[in-house]
């Protein structure tokens, strides 16, 4: 059988930890959540390696490495009091990390198969800081904003305005700008004059719908 237990610990070890991910609310979280969970079931045994999975079977959508989310998370300094959104939620295993370091936290997801999948796992973990919304990701959840912190769990091309007017004064977005080995982790945050973002990290991650650039137009 198995061993995910152990499957789990070397993940944090060889690659939690390698990454310079220390901090000890985040490590935690990683060492003690079952990601086997949030994945399908023919992958289940590679839920703990060091690359990209599908989220379901079938699914074009992919979840991140897990130090690629893990990176993401910690750079946006999550605080016990904020109120985060989580774009791009899909099966919940990063909303259930983020719900062990913040308040609460919104998680939006496009795909209704995936985002059923996201409460109906968070649900069993019976993790009540957690409301996973739907809608198109690229539009951000105002609705509920603004937030002290928005984590974009994938690459983007671009970022759109809209997200300007969902983060608190002050507030931060993580997100990895550009695609393939051009990507980098990227944290902006919300000044008077608008968003101020500055590269932290190189990254590479999936391309999120909605994200990609608009086609420039030629004669």
């Amino acid at each position: 059988m198995f061993d995910f237990a152990q499957a789990r610990k070397f993940m944090v070890e060889g690659q939690i930890r390698t990454s310079d991910i220390t901090e000890p609310g985040l490590v935690g979280a990683m060492a003690d959540l079952a990601r086997e969970r949030f994945v399908p079931l023919s992958w289940k045994t590679l839920a703990y390696t060091d690359r990209e999975i599908p989220a379901a079977e079938g699914s074009c959508r992919l979840l991140p490495a897990p130090a690629v989310s893990a990176r993401l998370i910690l750079e946006a300094d999550i605080q016990p009091a904020d109120y985060v959104l989580h774009i791009g939620c899909t099966t919940g295993y990063a909303t259930a990390i983020l719900a062990r370091l913040a308040n609460s936290v919104v998680a939006l997801e496009e795909d209704q198969a995936l985002a059923k999948a996201a409460s109906d796992n968070l649900a069993a973990l019976d993790i009540g800081n957690i409301a996973v919304v739907t809608g198109p990701l690229a539009r951000g959840y105002p609705a509920e904003g603004p937030y002290d912190a928005i984590i974009i769990e994938g690459s983007i091309e671009m970022l759109p305005d809209a997200f300007t007017g969902q983060l608190k004064d002050g507030g931060r977005l993580l997100a990895i700008i550009g695609t393939g080995r051009t990507g980098q982790g990227t944290l902006f945050r919300k000044t008077p004059k608008g968003l101020s973002g500055f590269p932290l990290f190189d990254a590479a991650a999936p391309l999120l719908p909605g994200f990609e650039k608009k086609a420039a137009f030629t004669f």
